[in-house]
């Protein structure tokens, strides 16, 4: 199982979110940026080279992954659905998402600025089992791992923990909250799942990018304090 990630990221990360207050102003390459993607400061003071890290988003299938990424990315998200067949009844369960008719085949991959100049690359693994060998090439480079959980299928999260622990990949747990479910405390998540006590347990809503940020937030500090310096 391959998995790399680089010694230098941690200290570059840090540094880049407690430097990147400061104000830029435009340059002449502004216009050649696409007038539908949000400038950053990198993107037209050359002298800013943006830290960029990579993050993964698993769980279960029909668990909001791909949700999770259309909604906190700043550019289109790039999707690899396919339109869900006859072929799928007897091993993708619809209970919870009954209107889902497709699927995601390979992956979601999205980006968003953090803190001006640190850029966070996102990408949702395929949740079906039969699309799982993606993840050893998804997860290389990766700095930490979010692992969605839907409080009425609990158990269709442990493949994504189980991955992520057995790579020694610091992950963090967020528990989407879907409409007409109970609502649970972290901690109750937490002690169904066997969390350890210093990893992350978040409640979120995958529709609504301020918890889809604060998430991805909850993750990267993780990530830095997990990672030895």
């Amino acid at each position: 199982m391959a998995f790399a990630v680089s010694e230098a990221v941690p200290d570059a990360v840090s540094d880049a979110a407690s430097d990147a207050a400061s104000d830029a102003v435009a340059g002449p390459d502004t216009a050649l940026l696409l007038a539908d993607e949000p400038v950053q400061p990198w993107q037209y003071d050359r002298s800013r080279a943006p830290v960029a890290v990579k993050v993964l988003v698993a769980g279960g299938f029909g668990v909001g992954k791909t949700t999770f990424v259309s909604s906190v990315s700043e550019i289109t998200p790039l999707r690899t659905e396919a339109v869900m067949t006859q072929a799928s009844v007897p091993t993708d369960d619809l209970t919870g998402t009954p209107d889902k008719n497709t699927t995601t085949v390979a992956m979601d991959f999205g980006r968003i600025t953090l803190a001006d100049d640190l850029v966070l690359y996102v990408y949702g693994t395929p949740g079906q089992e039969r699309f799982w060998f993606m993840w050893d090439d998804l997860v290389r480079g990766a700095i930490g791992g979010l692992v969605l959980a839907d409080t009425r299928r609990l158990r269709d999260c442990f493949p994504a923990l189980d991955y992520f622990e057995s790579c020694g990949l610091p992950y963090a747990v967020a528990v989407n909250h879907f409409e007409g479910s109970k609502e649970y405390e972290p901690e109750d998540v937490r002690e169904a799942l066997t969390i350890p006590p210093d990893v992350p347990v978040v409640i979120m809503d995958a529709r609504r990018r301020a918890t889809v940020v604060e998430s991805l937030l909850t993750l990267v500090g993780h990530a830095l304090d997990a990672t030895p310096a």
